[in-house]
Formats: C-alpha cells, sequence, structure tokens
C-alpha cells in the first residue's frame, strides 16, 4: 500500500512539474543570414513526437517572427494547446516566396534543427501550408520526396498567372511538360489532402482541381476537399476538418 502511494506522489508530481504546451523562438543560421522562427511545443513531449512543418501566405512574410503566427494552423493551434506534434512555424522574408530556394532551404533547415532539439520522429513529418505556403508545400514535396509522410495543402496551387508573382510557381519542371503531372510524379509516395475554397478569387480554385486530376490519374493517394461559395480564406474551414489530423497522423514513412 505504501508503495503504491509513493508511486502515485511520485507520478503526480512528475505531472505536475512538466512542461505546458507552449510556443519558443527559435532561430537557424543559413547561408549567411540569420531567420527566426516560432515552435509548438507539446505538454509532455513525448521521446520521439511527431513534426510538422507550417508555411504561411503572403500575408504573413516579414522578419518580427510574429505575422506568421496569425493566420491559419498557429491561431487553430492557440485554441488546440493539446496537440500533440511539434509543428515548426517559419516566416519568409518580405518580397520573397517559399518556392525562392534560399526560403525552401531556410524552412528545411528549420525543420531539421526542431526535429534534433525536440528529438522528433523522422517516420512521422508532416507539412502543410497555405496560399503562398500551399505553393511552397508542392516545391518542397518535390524536392523532399522521401521525407514527408503526409500533406494537407491548402488553396495553393502551382503555376502562376500573376505577373506581380512571378517567382511563385513549382520550380524544376521542363520546358514543354505538364506541370501538374510532373509534380503528381515528383511528391513520390506523398499522400495529400487538397483543400481549396469553391470561390477563391486570389488563388484559382483550378490549381487544386488539377492538381488532384494529376495524382488521380497516376493513381496516388489524394483527398480533395473543395467548400463551396469560400473565398481565399479556406484555411479557417480546413484545420477546422474534424479527421484532417485523424489521418495525417495515421501515416508513416
Amino acid at each position: 500500500m505504501l508503495r503504491a502511494l509513493a508511486a502515485l506522489t511520485i507520478a503526480f508530481a512528475g505531472a505536475a512539474s512538466a512542461d505546458p504546451a507552449r510556443f519558443v523562438e527559435r532561430s537557424v543560421d543559413l547561408h549567411g543570414k540569420t531567420y527566426r522562427y516560432q515552435v509548438f511545443v507539446p505538454a509532455n513531449t513525448a521521446k520521439s513526437p511527431a513534426v510538422v512543418l507550417f508555411l504561411h501566405g503572403s500575408g504573413e512574410r516579414g522578419s518580427d517572427n510574429q505575422k506568421q503566427m496569425t493566420q491559419g494552423l498557429p491561431p487553430w493551434l492557440k485554441q488546440h494547446m493539446d496537440f500533440p506534434a511539434v509543428v515548426v512555424i517559419p516566416q519568409a522574408p518580405e518580397n520573397t516566396e517559399w518556392t525562392d530556394k534560399a526560403d525552401a532551404d531556410m524552412a528545411m533547415a528549420a525543420l531539421e534543427k526542431s526535429i534534433k532539439e525536440f528529438h522528433g520522429d523522422r517516420r512521422r513529418l508532416y507539412l502543410t501550408g497555405l496560399s503562398m505556403g500551399g505553393y511552397g508545400s508542392w516545391q518542397l514535396a518535390v524536392d523532399h520526396p522521401d521525407t514527408f509522410a503526409a500533406a494537407a495543402i491548402i488553396c495553393g496551387g502551382v503555376t502562376s498567372d500573376d505577373d506581380d508573382r512571378d517567382r511563385l510557381y513549382v520550380h524544376g519542371v521542363p520546358k514543354g511538360e505538364d506541370p501538374f503531372a510532373r509534380v503528381a510524379a515528383g511528391i513520390g509516395k506523398l499522400p495529400v489532402w487538397i483543400f481549396h475554397g469553391g470561390d477563391d478569387n486570389v488563388v484559382p480554385t483550378e490549381q487544386s482541381r488539377r492538381m488532384n486530376a494529376a495524382l488521380v490519374k497516376l493513381g496516388k493517394e489524394v483527398k480533395y476537399t473543395e467548400f463551396p461559395g469560400v473565398n481565399h480564406g479556406s484555411w479557417e474551414k480546413a484545420y477546422a476538418t474534424p479527421d484532417l489530423w485523424d489521418w495525417m497522423f495515421a501515416h508513416t514513412r
């Protein structure tokens, strides 16, 4: 009886002293520059937690390490502090794109540093992004086809019709090839859940429709959710989708 009581006391004390879920600020040095990023660290971090990389949209670019916390997954996390995975939240500098090599390399460097610091499980790395970050997610999926276990890509795209964003497209597609087919083939066996608003007037919904069709044609594992009547801010509904994280975390490499 005394031994049992002592064990319960120790367990209670351990639980009471455990760190709560929190956001921490970190930085990574790459190519002579220092980039700051945020990390969501779950309470009672598992020995080898899953790790999610989140890429924000164009409106959250900067160097304050704060704007990227205002849209998409970070606000959702603040309402769901029981989330069980580490989440890496880098910030792209002003006037850059996640499809630029420097930004893509920085995101992967922040992910790698976080995996090492928090002892992340390399079999359970996940990718998600919205808008510009959706484009960046397709870029990382192609450039690192053997890294992620699953991806959720929201109101993103592969090609760009915007003259003011002439770098916002998935790079590396040979001239003359269908970019959607090329990306579908290039991501390997990565399972993807695509989300888009049906009335998106910023990134055309057709971008995700064509990407979904290309993946289906190749027999890839893909889910597609289109929200009728929703404009560009489809990430709120996407991250609130009840089955999203169960689906994501069911996949391992």
